[in-house]
């Protein structure tokens, strides 16, 4: 029976992948060819989904975009036997996007069955956890320290560092808390891989409560994922009943359960504390550090807090050992980065490639310059709080220091651009502007400083007494930078100061429409 794989990846939903299974199966039932339909994650490469793909004698070819209209098109063309086809785009690992990534993390997604537990394991699944629990607490972190891996969320810090505190604190109770709440505009990796390989984060959530001692676990999924969050819940089911979750993991003789959590919409709840207040029940805002939730988390209790895709990382870090993690990148960046690519791009979507690659790369070279096809001007990374840097700055490498040296943030590592259209004098008031929706509230620089900054653009932007408020808002941001509670407020001046810096001429025009 042939074997064709219809992606069940959100973007491959919404654009019809369904109607394309149903359309393929009820043809080759009427052409009497049985096929098996299988429902596998999205490799990345978003310009192309749906992209369906055969398994042939030598090996999977793929078909993309495919529409429910192609079916009948690609049947006459032979697709399942690999035939060729306008959408054909051969062996998709052998893609010019796939062959220049380091997939490491995202080694599974887009090729297996994300509820599949017998794919996952063959794939190399759960090597992990066996031998985190063969060698033992204090050399998984060993490993994880070795391998170089900090927090995939933003702040970069060491992983193993982290998860060692938690293990040498004294406590009755500890927690592992996966922080999913993805709200970063032009971010969606955390959301590939909850849809396309759950297995890869629920063993890197176990490994790490067999690792500190935490016996309960909780994955906070923003709201505005659904499909990642029902994913989710089914593959833990999967996973309590195979053993590998529950009073007895994998025979280990440690208990550890897991909960998926569905966040409330609020953007705040991805900082790592406003979330333990949601998940405690309460509003999520801001709490002051220290104590920090490595000692006093979760209902006061010691937690580890890491992003998706620092969970997910750690399944091939204990499989193939830190150092292999560690050949990739150089510096204190080590290991691979997952770049997402969105805005005026041709080529949108994912890429795992490792720390250092220039963003010229990405964004020219893998991404295809504009949608627009009209000149390049601008590329912001590390979302709504991340620096726009203009097109001569292409050349700085996707890394944590390289990135703090030019004034702007890694963060989750998406990467939005912009074509010679945008008016980055908007940009910048749209951060005080989205600080303002967004802020808990908690503190005043953040509540009040935003409101303050979007009056103060648009003074400036009127032609009112610039070189003034040009000064107030350089105070305004010093304020900001320095006196918010967290990086809500912190962060938001690095996208207005980067506008000034590098676009003061969209500072200095006509009065703008808002003003």
């Amino acid at each position: 029976m042939t074997q064709v794989f219809v992606p069940c990846d959100t973007v491959a939903l919404a654009m019809g992948a369904d109607r394309i299974a149903d359309a393929i199966r009820a043809k080759a039932e009427r052409l009497g060819r049985p096929v098996q339909i299988v429902r596998n994650g999205t490799r990345g490469m978003v310009w192309l989904e749906p992209l369906v793909e055969v398994e042939t004698a030598s090996g999977r070819t793929g078909y993309g975009p495919v529409t429910p209209d192609d079916v009948d098109s690609l049947f006459d063309a032979g697709f399942l036997d690999g035939g060729d086809h306008a959408l054909a785009i051969g062996r998709p690992e052998r893609h010019p996007w796939q062959v220049r990534q380091t997939r490491l993390t995202f080694a599974h997604c887009g090729i297996i069955d994300p509820l599949s537990l017998d794919d996952y394991r063959a794939h190399g699944g759960y090597a992990g956890l066996a031998r985190a629990a063969e060698i033992g607490a204090q050399a998984s972190v060993d490993e994880i320290k070795l391998s170089g891996l900090r927090g995939r969320g933003g702040a970069g810090f060491p992983t193993g560092i982290k998860w060692n505190t938690v293990r040498l604190a004294q406590a009755s109770q500890k927690y592992v808390v996966c922080n999913a709440d993805e709200g970063d505009s032009g971010t969606f990796a955390d959301r590939m891989l909850m849809e396309g390989d759950p297995f890869c984060l629920i063993e890197g959530m176990t490994i790490a409560g067999l690792t500190v001692g935490a016996t309960k676990g909780f994955i906070y999924c923003r709201s505005e994922y659904p499909h990642a969050f029902r994913t989710l819940q089914r593959a833990i089911a999967v996973a309590e009943q195979a053993g590998l979750l529950g009073d007895d993991v994998a025979g280990s003789g440690q208990r550890f359960v897991l909960e998926a959590r569905l966040g409330a919409g609020a953007y705040i709840c991805g900082e790592e504390t406003s979330l333990l207040e949601s998940l405690e029940g309460r509003r999520g805002t801001v709490r002051a550090k220290p104590p920090l939730p490595a000692l006093s988390g979760l209902f006061g209790k010691p937690t580890v807090v890491n992003n998706v895709l620092s969970l997910a990382a750690i399944p091939s870090i204990l499989a193939l050992g830190g150092k292999t993690h560690a050949q990739h990148g150089g510096n204190r960046s080590l290991g691979t980065l997952a770049v997402q690519l969105a805005g005026n791009v041709r080529h949108g979507g994912l890429l795992e490639v490792a720390f250092g690659t220039s963003l010229r790369e990405i964004v020219e070279e893998l991404g295809g310059g504009t949608a627009s096809g009209r000149p390049l001007r601008a590329v912001q990374v590390g979302g709504p709080l991340g620096a726009y840097f203009p097109a001569h700055m292409l050349e700085i490498p996707m890394d944590y220091e390289a990135f703090t040296a030019a004034g702007g943030l890694l963060g989750h590592g998406g990467v939005v651009v912009f074509d010679d259209s945008v008016d980055l004098a908007a940009q910048a008031r749209f951060a005080f502007e989205f600080c303002a929706h967004e802020s808990c509230g908690k503190c005043t620089p953040c509540r009040i400083g935003a409101v303050r900054g979007m009056e103060v653009v648009d003074r400036i932007t009127a032609g009112v007494e610039r070189a003034r408020n040009l000064a107030l808002l350089g105070d305004l941001c010093t304020l900001m930078t320095d006196t918010s509670l967290c990086a809500m407020g912190g962060l938001t001046p690095v996208p207005v100061r980067s506008a000034l810096t590098h676009f003061p001429e969209d500072f200095d025009k006509e009065p703008h429409a808002w003003a």
